[in-house]
């Protein structure tokens, strides 16, 4: 009967709103608050078996589904120069058991419909209630038993570290782990980090003993959640998980805080490679959920950092329009060790900027009592949050989990929103005072120094410089002697030299490219077919299997457009000004001396590189050219769109002959958040291109 009548509210409430009857409302009186919700929260079930594990059970008969969660709440472990081992165990369990190889193991999981994943400490196992006792045994089979072999250990090794190799040149992997390793030290059980090196360290062997003293039944809880009661869990998981032994524990050293700079400082990483920087502004904080300032500590970082309507988000993006996105973050520890941070990613150019708007930002909540409304408004959203997720049977599991990992009291959740509410604007300012620093802060900046760093300089902070893996270094050197005589012409004389030669680029009068694009966080793999025609025709289509043509661009010399979900739309008379422009497939060849300037030798990506700035219409894009094969490796333009400066940089590399010209196979091409990189599978010279494929 209550779904049936909130069913029908909101529909009676549309139509009131479809027939214009909330005109007759008097929007200058803002509504009256309703009552505050009682929140009144059961405690889940609780018993414990023989070996130590607390269980949990919150029965939900809704769905015929049934979850179990197992947590295992050891002290956190300094894994030193064995980094990685807690991750290649995570990678190794659940994959099958001592007397049930992997492949049968999934397909059985996969047979009932169900879910069973593990990571270093824990696992879950969901499905279908009829299946639970068979789904609790083989979690329980891969907890207890767990099939660890060498071969599985190195394959798990390699993807390591191929997936560290990857993120090398990734500026968002350097900061996180520079971050937290400069925040709290490299030694520091949270400022430790993976590499290549430690990961080598691993032996199979190291990956058996983690198991041993770390996956142990002493400290676990495991959670149920679904249509079965507190006796049949019982029964179940006394009969499987019963079977897990005592092991006698290392005692661990509890975490400790350490002690912030002395004074503000600006941390500094080069990442030559980087089109935007990663600033993060960060302080070490002892806060625990169970401290009086917790709840206050929960507006005050919502306020400054927790959304859209933050006042960093207001400023960096709304009105300054640095970046995406600009936010906070407060941690809370049971040991009282975490950080506050305030973290963006931004343009280049503004990078010191943005540094100068952050702080003044922080110093604002510090200095300046928070109006009422923004307070109340924050509180409305995380009531309007705690009240959606007690709909969820697994969020009362979880706080009565949270309440027993936090030593919380017992009406830590039933007098949330009375705490929340509880909150003045003068607590906002005290605890914004008390832990988000200005003088013991460090701003860490991960990004191109030779673009940031002159005016970086600027803020007047004192800037310590760091490489990659949080090592104290030397201010980096960002532009090398140039050979004396040496003429940006010359530069691009050497390009048209090593990708064929003057006469056979002339030759080419079409290409024909087929390539696989890759869409950072897209599910999905685009083909794309792109054609050019001499001097300035142009097409491009991208097809996903299945779904046909998602997007066309097209250019026929005169006139061109875009069409995407079936829409239309001409091309702007900027763009076809520019590409009526252009005279030939390649540019370096019609390049006028009077137009390019050779600014200096950098670096790109580990090599040395010409940089050339280019002035076409008045506007000024920039080419990197290696310095020993003359090749193009990074382009770098910058538009206006939407009053905001984008910037797409294009790196080539992978270089192949074709009919004796050199083509890049691979273009990774970053545009803000957005990376797009193409595999090309195929060129064609001459060929397989006609005047109508451009209509």
């Amino acid at each position: 009967m209550k779904t049936l009548k909130l069913k029908l509210a909101a529909f009676v409430g549309m139509a009131l709103i479809s027939f214009g009857v909330n005109a007759q409302l008097d929007r200058s009186q803002m509504p009256k608050a309703g009552p505050e919700p009682v929140i009144n929260l059961e405690d889940p079930q609780e018993f414990k078996l023989n070996n130590g594990i607390t269980v949990m059970v919150v029965e939900n008969n809704k769905l015929p589904r049934v979850s179990y969660q197992l947590s295992i709440d050891n002290k956190p472990y300094a894994e030193g120069d064995k980094a990685g081992v807690s991750s290649l165990l995570s990678a190794m369990l659940g994959n099958g058991t001592t007397s049930i190889s992997k492949d049968d193991f999934n397909e059985e999981v996969d047979f009932l419909g169900a879910n069973i994943s593990f990571g270093s400490s824990g696992g879950f196992g969901s499905g279908l209630v009829k299946y639970a006792d068979r789904i609790v045994e083989l979690m329980a089979d891969a907890t207890i038993n767990p099939l660890l072999t060498e071969e599985e250990f190195n394959k798990e090794k390699d993807k390591l570290i191929e997936n560290l190799k990857t993120s090398a040149k990734s500026s968002d992997a350097v900061a996180g782990r520079v971050v937290g390793a400069l925040a709290y030290g490299k030694e520091h059980v949270y400022g430790e980090f993976t590499t290549e090196e430690t990961v080598n360290n691993v032996t199979f062997q190291d990956v058996l003993d983690f198991y041993k003293i770390r996956f142990a039944p002493n400290n676990a809880y495991i959670v149920v959640v679904g249509d079965i009661s507190a006796k049949d869990a019982k029964k179940q998981l006394k009969k499987y998980f019963g079977k897990w032994e005592k092991v006698d524990l290392k005692e661990l050293p509890t975490p400790e805080l350490t002690a912030n700079v002395s004074s503000a400082e600006i941390n500094f990483v080069d990442m030559p490679n980087a089109t935007q920087s990663n600033i993060s502004i960060t302080n070490n904080v002892d806060l625990k959920q169970s401290d009086k300032d917790y709840f206050a500590a929960l507006m005050a970082n919502n306020i400054l950092g927790g959304g859209g309507e933050g006042y960093l988000f207001k400023n960096l993006r709304e009105d300054k329009g640095y970046t995406y996105g600009a936010y906070s973050s407060l941690g809370a520890s049971r040991y009282g060790v975490s950080r506050f941070n305030a973290s963006a990613k931004v343009r280049n150019v503004v990078t010191d900027s943005a540094v100068v708007e952050f702080l003044k930002e922080i110093k604002r909540i510090r200095t300046e009592p928070v109006e009422v409304q923004t307070l109340d408004n924050a509180k409305a959203k995380y009531v309007g949050r705690f009240v959606m997720a007690l709909e969820r049977p697994q969020t009362i599991a979880n706080y009565a989990l949270n309440k027993k990992r936090n030593n919380l009291p017992d009406d830590f959740y039933a007098k949330y929103l009375e705490n929340i509410n509880n909150v003045s604007v003068q607590d906002v300012q005290r605890v914004a005072n008390k832990y988000f620093s200005l003088d013991n802060s460090r701003i860490v900046v991960v990004g191109k120094g030779a673009d940031v760093l002159d005016n970086l300089e600027k803020v007047g902070l004192p800037i310590k410089y760091y490489d990659k893996y949080a090592s104290a270094t030397e201010k980096p050197v960002f532009s090398k002697p140039l050979p004396e005589g040496l003429t940006a012409a010359d530069v691009v004389k050497n390009y048209v030299k090593a990708v064929g030669g003057e006469a056979k680029l002339r030759e080419v009068k079409s290409t024909l490219t087929m390539a696989d694009v890759t869409i950072t966080g897209a599910p999905f793999k685009p083909k794309a077919i792109i054609k050019q025609m001499a001097p300035n025709k142009f097409s491009m289509e991208m097809s996903i299997e299945g779904m046909g043509t998602i997007m066309k661009q097209k250019f026929d010399g005169n006139s061109g457009y875009q069409e995407q979900q079936g829409q239309k739309i001409p091309m702007s008379d900027d763009d076809v000004s520019s590409r009526k422009a252009e005279k030939g497939l390649f540019p370096e060849l019609y390049m006028e001396a009077s137009n390019i300037a050779l600014e200096s030798l950098t670096d790109v990506d580990g090599l040395d590189a010409y940089k050339i700035v280019v002035t076409k219409d008045g506007k000024k894009s920039v080419k990197y050219y290696a310095a020993d094969s003359g090749l193009l490796l990074r382009t770098e333009e910058t538009n206006e769109a939407g009053g905001q400066s984008i910037t797409t940089v294009t790196d080539y590399s992978d270089y192949k002959e074709v009919n004796g010209v050199m083509f890049a196979q691979k273009m990774k091409i970053t545009q803000g958040p957005q990376v797009f990189e193409m595999a090309i599978t195929e060129v064609k010279v001459n060929e397989g291109v006609t005047a109508e494929d451009f209509n």
